[in-house]
Formats: structure tokens, C-alpha cells, sequence
């Protein structure tokens, strides 16, 4: 009888060694996003953050996407599922939360970039200089911005006289006093309801990138496209930090090699090429129209946009501060830096 229990107990205890997770099983992080595998934000820096990581840190880190919303599928509470532990990882729009990333405004502010090049620079400067508030229980991966967003409707609008009065969509409340000092009623919808709210006559159209267009099934709705970029919309890969610090020092090291500049760069590339080929796409479109703004609308356009900066940034002394930093990247980015 003791040598039958003490045999069982040899099995059991060889068992264990197949069923219990050895020291240097992977650890398993979840990604939360909340559309698909076929979307730019994904192709441009998620997909390419994973993969290195998965290939390169193998039996360290593991990385796993939950697609279309499996964590939670609303845009504006992708943050709080990192910050509640729901998910390790998350694709965020810091301008859903604005009461958070009140800092994030200076990336908001209209006519202030040439394209998603300088935003998108700038923006991971900051970030990197940890002079933004907002992300003390965050790592981020990533922080990117937008192509000034564009107006696209299902109404014509070929100047900012047909602007008045219409319901356009807003990423921000930076961007809709912008909309709103070119006669427009901004309506801040999330990216993903913009289609259904233009069907269903809720707006008239949408400040958007173009990237977005086609992904979100916007441009079956939106067949006028005023090219009057507008502001930049901030976008951001964060870690839950209490997680990314209880990772071994290997695992850490190597996320941090395949973020910031490294990631940024594949952003800028991607969606450089990506807004030239919809737009393209666009303008050959002989059922779409496609208005470049008159050199009289831009000057009127850029005297409200230096208004609202103007006026944001002598609201506060920390805002004055965060533009002089941002004007100064921007120096150093035109002059080759």
C-alpha cells in the first residue's frame, strides 16, 4: 500500500512539471483595440509593435490582440481598461478623455502643423520629455498625431460660407471651438459612429483624416470633401505601468527598444502614404468632389485659427509654456533637425 501511494505521488510530481508554468513560460500581455486587423491605426503601429515584440522577445513576452472590442468595444473607455487592469495594453484617443490629457490640447490646436509629420514629431517629444500631465500610471508605447483633419460631408461644401450652420463631427473640444469660429455646430462623435450619424442625418459631415475615410465606411456617406485641414488629432499606445514594471528587466528592455522613435517612425511612413492614396483615390472618384479651399477662405481660416490659439494660450501660463515648446520642435524639425 505505501509503495502504490508512494509511485502515485512520483507521478503526480512528474505530471506537475508538464501542467505547471515553468519560470520561463512568457509573460502574456493583452492588447486592446477596438476595430479590426484591416484598419490603419492597426497596420501603421499596432501590428508592427507586436510583431517585434512577439519575435523578439520570445519566451519573455507574449502579446495578444483582442480585436473589434472583445475587451470593450467603446473608443472613449479603451484608457480605462488599462487603467482597471481589463487589459495590458490599449490604442487610446487621448481627446475622448480631455479632462485627463488636458495637456494634449497644444497638440489640438488648429493650423499649427504642416502635416502628420510635424504633429506627429512634436507630439512624441513631448511625450518622451514627460512634460505632458496625464500619463504618471502609463507607459507609452507610442504617441502619434493625425493629418490636420479635413471636413468630408454628405452635403456640398465648397467654402467656408457653406460651413455655416452645419453639424460637423469633432475629435476634441479644441477642435470644435475651431469649427465653431468658422460658423460650423461641432457634434464631438467618436470615429467609429461618425458613418451612422451622417446616414441618419445627426451631422453633416466630419473633421476627419483621410485615412479614416474608407476603413470606418465614412466615404460611403461622404461624398464632398473640403480639404481645409483643420487641427491634428492625438492617438497613443499606452502600458499600464504597474504591469510594465513587474515585467523582468529583459522584457522591459525590449519594449522600449520597438517604441517611441522606432514606432513613430513606421506611424509617420505608413500614414504619410496612406492619406496621399485615399485622397487620390478621392479625387478620381468622378462621383465625389473634392474642394482644395480658396487662398481668401485660408485667410480667413488661419486669422480664426491664430485666435483660438491666442486665446488658449494666454488662458493659462502652463499653456503659454507647452506652445513655446511645441513651436520650438517645430523650428528644429523645418530647419532639418
Amino acid at each position: 500500500m505505501i509503495k502504490t501511494a508512494a509511485r502515485l505521488a512520483a507521478i503526480a510530481l512528474a505530471l506537475s512539471w508538464f501542467t505547471q508554468p515553468s519560470a520561463a513560460d512568457p509573460a502574456k500581455l493583452k492588447f486592446a483595440y477596438f476595430s479590426s486587423d484591416r484598419t490603419t491605426s492597426y497596420l501603421a503601429t499596432i501590428k508592427p509593435f507586436v510583431d517585434a515584440i512577439n519575435s523578439d522577445a520570445a519566451g519573455l513576452v507574449q502579446i495578444e490582440i483582442a480585436f473589434s472590442g472583445a475587451l470593450g468595444k467603446n473608443p472613449t473607455e479603451q484608457l480605462k481598461l488599462v487603467l482597471d487592469g481589463t487589459a495590458d495594453l490599449a490604442f487610446i484617443v487621448p481627446g475622448y478623455t480631455p479632462d485627463r490629457f488636458v495637456d494634449d490640447q497644444v497638440v489640438e490646436l488648429p493650423g499649427l502643423f504642416g502635416g502628420v509629420r510635424e504633429a506627429t514629431t512634436a507630439y512624441s517629444r513631448l511625450v518622451a520629455a514627460n512634460a505632458l500631465r496625464g500619463y504618471d500610471d502609463l507607459v507609452v508605447i507610442g504617441a502619434y498625431a493625425t493629418e490636420p483633419e479635413s471636413i468630408h460631408s454628405r452635403v456640398p461644401i465648397a467654402s467656408l460660407d457653406d460651413l455655416k450652420g452645419k453639424r460637423i463631427r469633432s475629435n476634441n473640444p479644441v477642435q470644435a471651438k475651431a469649427l465653431e469660429g468658422l460658423g460650423a455646430i461641432p457634434v464631438q462623435i467618436p470615429v467609429n459612429k461618425i458613418s451612422e450619424a451622417i446616414s441618419t442625418g445627426e451631422i453633416d459631415g466630419a473633421a476627419l483624416a483621410p485615412s479614416f475615410l474608407i476603413e470606418f465606411g465614412i466615404a460611403r456617406v461622404a461624398p464632398h470633401h473640403y480639404l481645409l485641414g483643420v487641427s491634428s488629432a492625438p492617438l497613443a499606445i499606452v502600458m499600464n505601468r504597474k504591469r510594465f514594471e513587474g515585467l523582468s528587466a529583459e522584457a522591459q528592455d525590449v519594449i522600449r527598444r520597438y517604441s517611441g522613435e522606432w514606432l513613430t517612425q513606421h506611424f509617420i511612413d505608413f500614414y504619410e502614404g496612406q492619406n496621399r492614396e485615399v485622397i487620390a483615390t478621392l479625387s478620381s472618384d468622378p462621383k465625389r468632389k473634392v474642394i482644395l479651399p480658396s487662398q481668401t477662405d485660408r485667410e480667413r481660416a488661419d486669422a480664426v485659427f491664430t485666435r483660438v490659439i491666442e486665446e488658449w494660450s494666454t488662458a493659462d501660463q502652463r499653456n503659454g509654456e507647452l506652445l513655446a515648446a511645441v513651436e520650438a520642435e517645430l523650428g528644429k524639425l523645418r530647419s532639418g533637425q
